[in-house]
């Protein structure tokens, strides 16, 4: 895992397309803006986990249709 230091408004570059900006930092909360292309699907951790929860739950009860977040 890489760790960095930001202080509020400044970034880190993803990949030359992926900006993650820190908004806000207030007591033990900090807020970051993720500018993305479309293509790339961003969730947050326990939203990501609950969507793979549902695929490979539909997967077993029929065959291998996966959910997509768009679905």
């Amino acid at each position: 895992m890489l760790v960095l230091s930001r202080k509020k408004n400044e970034s880190i570059i993803i990949n030359d397309n992926i900006t993650v900006t820190v908004i806000e930092i207030r007591g033990d909360k900090v807020r970051l803006g993720i500018e993305a292309p479309k293509t790339v699907t961003v969730h947050r951790r326990e939203v990501y986990e609950a969507i793979q929860s549902q695929n490979q739950a539909r997967a077993r009860d029929h065959g291998s249709t996966a959910v997509t977040p768009e679905s």
